[in-house]
């Protein structure tokens, strides 16, 4: 999808990330004037009748978790023959685009941080992952694509 074009009442403005179930898009909603994220099917799946049942599936159980560390998601809508997730846009980086090479820092068992008063520790961003999983799995939802490229760090 490029620049410009519009789905709904949603125009894109760049593209986000791509992975095998998706290709996410920043998008701008026109109606509530907004920055969203919007998640299609590749192009090569859209008359898949199995990959769009498990992407509605997909969108159902994501909608029905709210949680802080959790994107929530707007709606499930289709344009131009083309299935998508509205949802939170996050404005971050993903966890594998903040891992160095050696590592995160742990921090100190007081809470300091260790190599930076800055940077992110292990403690600072896996805490909350923690928290926002065990909500999803109180809730019946397991997620199947966990990797750093999938967590958002918020700024």
């Amino acid at each position: 999808m490029n620049k410009d074009t519009t789905l709904a009442h949603y125009t894109i403005l760049k593209p986000l990330g791509k992975g095998g179930m998706g290709e996410v898009y920043l998008a701008h909603d026109t109606k509530l004037d907004r920055q969203v994220a919007i998640k299609v099917l590749p192009e090569t799946l859209h008359n898949d009748s199995e990959r769009l049942a498990r992407f509605r599936r997909e969108a159902k159980a994501a909608a029905s978790l709210k949680h802080n560390n959790i994107a929530t998601i707007y709606s499930l809508e289709e344009a131009e023959d083309v299935l998508f997730i509205v949802m939170e846009y996050v404005e971050g980086e993903t966890l594998a685009d903040m891992i160095p090479p050696d590592g995160l820092d742990v921090g100190g068992p007081d809470g300091s941080k260790g190599v930076s008063q800055y940077a992110p520790t292990f403690f600072d961003i896996f805490i909350p992952l923690a928290d926002a999983l065990a909500h999803a799995h109180e809730n019946g939802r397991v997620h199947r694509d966990l990797k750093p490229g999938n967590i958002m760090v918020a700024k």
